[in-house]
């Protein structure tokens, strides 16, 4: 434990930082697509480029693997074994459907490969997942997301074990936290803590120049950056491309018209989309899914502030204009 590094910089900051003088000179990245889901792209997809060595392990081509110096093809849920944490905090047993393609290699053994490659024993890096669900469990033991109490016997069991589950005082094992809270919260008398906060504008405010504000979001039929979800023909039938919701009025005020293309244009950079008009939606607000490459990267036109508590970027907010926009423009 005393090796291991303190906290490091925020996932924007190191994007920002990449290639610069005392910035990282080359990045590993394991399935991410930053190129479309990082704030301010264009921005980042210019640190991208200014490494002197991007490495991309995916099992698809993505805008960020396009990018990349080498691409390692690296084992998809369907072809690994070990578990998985969903968003409620479960822990669920992962088993293989499929064989990978010959020279496809896991997650695990890439690091491996490379910690060894960087002078590191071969057993301080293991590539058996339960050998390394192992670790996790002895490394979590007493804090807030502790998987001590369980084990592959209890979920292969079939049991439904949500952390903080820790190890058994006594005889019987513990449940597991399907809810957490319900009793105490995380801090030493178990009572909660409240923190006041001011309400304050947005880093950017509409204006003359850019009198609307584009908020950004999902679509039923993609995930996240959309690298696996615009591979699927029936998704693409659904959301084929990117568009820009817009309210008749607004619409009506600046020229735009209904299944055209139109131009999101904020301080850091322009989307092109095509028109929705939705009744529902604000007068002041559009709406661009972030699923999207190329031009129709909805982050093309998110800047780069961030929460100053948490890092967060502010994904949510841009002050644009919309303006119509032709092929040939």
């Amino acid at each position: 434990p005393d090796t291991l590094p303190g906290p490091g910089t925020g996932a924007y900051q190191l994007l920002d930082s990449l290639g610069t003088p005392g910035g990282p000179k080359a990045l590993l990245v394991f399935g991410s697509n930053p190129a479309v889901s990082a704030p301010n792209a264009a921005h980042v997809s210019r640190r991208l480029a200014a490494l002197d060595l991007l490495v991309v392990a995916d099992f698809v081509p993505s805008e960020t693997a396009v990018l990349a110096d080498v691409v390692l093809p690296v084992t998809q849920w369907a072809e690994e074994e070990g578990t998985l944490t969903n968003l409620e905090g479960r822990v669920v047993r992962r088993r293989p459907v499929l064989a990978p393609p010959p020279g496809v290699r896991t997650d695990l053994d890439v690091l491996h490969d490379l910690a060894v490659r960087l002078g590191q024993p071969p057993e301080r890096f293991p590539t058996a997942p339960r050998t390394v669900f192992e670790e996790l469990r002895r490394a979590s033991a007493g804090g807030r997301a502790d998987y001590a109490g369980i084990s592959w016997e209890r979920l292969d069991a079939g049991e439904e074990l949500y952390w903080p589950c820790p190890a058994a005082d006594g005889d019987a094992p513990h449940p597991g936290t399907p809810r957490m809270f319900l009793d105490r919260f995380a801090h030493p008398d178990g009572r909660a803590r409240f923190a006041p906060v001011e309400d304050r504008d947005s880093a950017e405010v509409p204006d003359a120049e850019r009198p609307l504000l584009a908020t950004t979001g999902r679509v039923l039929a993609h995930y996240q950056s959309g690298a696996q979800t615009r591979r699927v023909p029936e998704l693409m039938a659904v959301a084929p491309e990117v568009f820009v919701e817009v309210h008749p009025d607004t619409a009506g005020r600046f020229g735009l018209a209904d299944g055209a293309l139109a131009r999101v244009v904020s301080a850091h950079g322009a989307v092109v989309a095509r028109v929705r008009l939705v009744e529902s939606l604000r007068t002041d607000t559009v709406f661009v899914p972030f699923h999207f490459p190329g031009e129709g990267r909805a982050n093309l036109m998110t800047g780069p502030a961030l929460d100053p508590v948490s890092g967060m970027p502010e994904f949510k907010l841009a002050a644009v204009r919309v303006e119509p926009w032709s092929e040939s423009s």
